[in-house]
């Protein structure tokens, strides 16, 4: 393995740290409403359900008709789990609630868009990763849903192939037990073109506890916030895109920040108090020493908001 391969596994192992189990526990943020669909040309029929992007992106596909784990050798492909946008067409989401940029964000990363790119194998089927095959589709964003900034360089469908499981290989027939978590972002040192040639265990260790994805700093596109996301397919384009989810990234909690509502405060020292003594693997535990004590108030404390 060479020098940035190492560099950016242990860099993703380092974000997996800092993302407590209780943080992780937190259900995403989702773009929660269709505000236009125009299917345009080459949009396969069953894929033409614009609330299939609702929501977080699939894990499991191919119920019915081949079953397994989604993963960059097997993505989603099922109506129901993509939208298609067809050339000429475009798909317009929104949050309830505007997407912030913000610089303390893992990576200053602050929305992930998934589509249902995927990786070919090298070593089928072992799961070698080989050439990624995307399909485009731009990125805009917007503060009022008028006003519209491009996102450069940026393709729906494209970015990482997206890793359901941390724990299934990946032609797995059956769901996992670990899942990624589809609100925290990959390093972006980690590309379509830097997998190529990593082993299965090397991909899972790149993507850290990360989905994958198109990752998206709000700052590329000269935004402060943004609420609307809107994805279009020139009527020229070679290739017709699919989007799986749009999703907010989640803020690393400060260290003590028990309740996850990004700040220190008497309700997490109540919890912790609650839970002093004796506890297994309890979120106050801030050390992992198997006991709630005075270490742990200490750290919470530290980080007092």
């Amino acid at each position: 393995m060479d020098g940035m391969r190492a560099a950016t596994i242990a860099a993703a192992a380092t974000l997996a740290l800092a993302l407590t189990p209780s943080a992780r526990a937190v259900p995403p943020r989702c773009a929660s409403t269709v505000v236009r669909y125009v299917a345009g040309s080459g949009a396969g029929t069953s894929y033409q359900n614009p609330a299939a992007a609702l929501g977080e992106p699939a894990r499991f596909t191919g119920v019915g008709i081949e079953p397994g784990a989604v993963t960059p050798f097997r993505p989603a492909f099922m109506p129901g789990e993509i939208v298609s946008v067809g050339r000429g067409g475009e798909l317009v989401l929104a949050f309830d609630a505007p997407v912030i940029d913000d610089p303390a964000n893992p990576f200053g990363i602050d929305l992930i868009i998934y589509g249902n790119a995927f990786c070919s194998d090298l070593s089928y089927p072992s799961g070698t990763a080989g050439f990624t095959y995307a399909e485009g589709g731009t990125i805009e964003l917007s503060d009022d849903g008028v006003t519209w900034s491009l996102v450069p360089g940026a393709a729906a469908d494209g970015g990482l192939p997206t890793l359901g499981w941390l724990d299934t290989g990946p032609y797995s027939t059956t769901v996992g037990i670990d899942p990624t978590d589809c609100a925290t972002p990959v390093d972006p040192q980690v590309t379509a073109d830097s997998l190529l040639g990593l082993s299965w265990p090397e991909v899972v260790a790149a993507y850290g506890t990360g989905a994958g994805g198109t990752r998206i700093d709000l700052a590329s596109a000269g935004l402060a916030s943004a609420r609307f996301v809107r994805v279009r397919v020139a009527s020229t384009a070679a290739s017709v895109p699919e989007v799986d989810a749009v999703v907010a990234v989640r803020p690393i909690a400060p260290i003590g920040d028990l309740n996850n509502d990004g700040r220190v405060n008497g309700a997490d020292l109540g919890t912790m108090l609650g839970a002093w003594g004796p506890c297994n693997a309890c979120a106050a535990d801030l050390d992992d020493d198997g006991i709630v004590g005075g270490a742990d108030l200490g750290q919470l404390l530290g980080g007092w908001s």
